[in-house]
């Protein structure tokens, strides 16, 4: 196979299950009241279909980027489509809520082990200046799905059932995977070789980053007396987090660490992975929130705020080919974030001041400028920092940088969530008759969000004016 066709076959394939896996997340996020409503569980309950998810990828995404970088990427991403397909059939199929979180379980090993990988296997295969491009393509894939799945997700769950969002997923994930076995060649692994590479893993290190990972997310499991409910959070989400710092101190100094000490000690890629954390901690407010709003306390139905919702998509989508172009000039990427992180706070404060009118355009231009914002920030930050690497730590360079983002992801969605009900004791779900209670809780959950977007804004401009004082 020639060099371009091979890339271009590449960038396809990687998309393709992009493709796939957002348009999984984003058909998720849409069902979850009516999932609410089928096991009869809290609305807060609910958002662990998304939030198990999203934990174990992190749990998993470094070390099965380390596992590429060690063995083959190829080979376990391969894997981890089949995994994800697997998981998805359990999810679609399961007889009851915990059903539904063990097949999610399942399901997010398998898009760890694809995630950990793609962005190395992109960056093995193309320069610094088709890198962005690559990348670009990668988040048009990404956008479509999103696009796709919220329409998709109300859809379905509006005339069929919840359940064919994820069995949907299983025979296009499966021609996907059969059609990418030719980008994708399968290296051949002995027994012997894996036993030995795995014999020098850290696992210690990897216990203790799980531990900590799950800890953070335990405030909903796990109830300590005399503590309310945002407090609860707030001392899983600290306690975790030391923790988590912890496995990265003890990798550090570890014989064989799973996260290379050239990545960990590099202040400018872990500074560029921090802009990127906080860009999809505050993006996640919207996304796990809207839906409640839209659904339960404004008259939308899902296929109608699957519409809404998607908007945020389809300007992503418009602009990554633009941003992507402007982004293969490295000279550009930082003012380019910066235009971006900008517009992302101008949203947040446009979400705040939701009320309950229903006009369209009163509804749509938070999420219009929401799309800007990341568009403009997602693609040039991903480019710095791959930039940042040698080819040969791209794995686990690629799967730290996913690990940041789906930790933001995680960790938005809990607080969001938690601080939203935390306001309103003994509420099960949204409605229309809580009126300005509501309104208010919600408009103090996004001044956290407008916190948190001018921090990343600072950072930022921070380290773009240090980048160009050391020219």
């Amino acid at each position: 196979m020639a060099d371009g066709q091979k890339t271009q076959s590449i960038t396809v394939s990687l998309g393709a299950f992009s493709f796939v896996t957002a348009l999984s997340g984003a058909s998720v996020t849409l069902a979850l009241p009516r999932m609410a409503q089928a096991f009869d569980v809290s609305a807060t309950l609910s958002t662990q279909v998304v939030q198990v998810g999203l934990i174990t990828t992190v749990i998993f995404l470094v070390m099965f980027g380390h596992a590429g970088d060690v063995f083959s990427k190829n080979a376990v991403y391969r894997a981890g489509g089949w995994v994800f397909i697997i998981g998805s059939l359990l999810t679609g199929l399961a007889p009851s809520f915990m059903g539904v979180l063990v097949g999610r379980f399942v399901q997010a090993i398998g898009s760890a082990m694809v995630m950990a990988n793609a962005m190395g296997i992109i960056n093995e295969h193309f320069s610094d200046k088709e890198r962005s491009k690559a990348l670009a393509y990668n988040s048009m894939f990404i956008s479509v799905g999103s696009i796709s799945g919220p329409a998709v997700g109300g859809l379905i769950t509006s005339i069929l059932s919840w359940r064919w969002i994820f069995l949907l997923n299983v025979p296009v994930a499966i021609l996907i995977m059969v059609w990418a076995k030719n980008a994708f060649p399968r290296p051949k692994l002995s027994i012997a070789a894996i036993r030995e590479q795995a014999s020098h893993v850290n696992w210690v290190g990897q216990v203790i980053f799980s531990i900590g990972i799950v800890l953070m997310f335990s405030s909903s499991w796990i109830k300590i007396p005399g503590l309310d409910q945002f407090t609860n959070l707030m001392v899983f989400l600290i306690g975790g987090g030391i923790v988590t710092a912890l496995s990265f101190l003890q990798d550090d100094f570890a014989p064989s660490p799973w996260i290379a000490p050239q990545v960990l000690r590099n202040v400018t890629f872990l500074t560029s992975t921090s802009v990127l954390f906080l860009a999809m901690f505050v993006n996640s407010f919207s996304n796990i929130l809207l839906p409640f709003y839209l659904q339960d306390y404004l008259p939308f139905s899902p296929g109608q705020s699957g519409l809404i919702v998607a908007v945020q998509s389809v300007v992503m989508l418009m602009l990554s080919p633009f941003v992507g172009r402007l982004a293969a000039n490295p000279a550009r990427r930082l003012n380019l974030v910066t235009i971006g992180l900008i517009m992302l706070l101008v949203s947040q404060i446009g979400y705040a001041f939701y009320g309950g009118q229903v006009g369209l355009g009163y509804i749509l231009w938070p999420i219009i400028v929401n799309g800007i914002g990341m568009a403009f920030t997602l693609t040039p930050n991903n480019s710095i920092t791959m930039g940042l690497v040698s080819p040969k730590l791209a794995g686990v360079a690629g799967s730290m940088n996913s690990l940041f983002r789906t930790i933001g992801m995680a960790v938005g969605i809990s607080f969001a969530t938690n601080f939203l009900y935390a306001q309103l004791p003994g509420v099960k779900h949204i409605t229309r008759g809580l009126g300005t209670t509501y309104l208010h809780a919600s408009r103090v959950v996004f001044y956290v969000a407008v916190f948190a977007s001018l921090v990343a804004l600072i950072v930022n401009v921070w380290r773009t004016v240090t980048s160009k004082s050391e020219m």
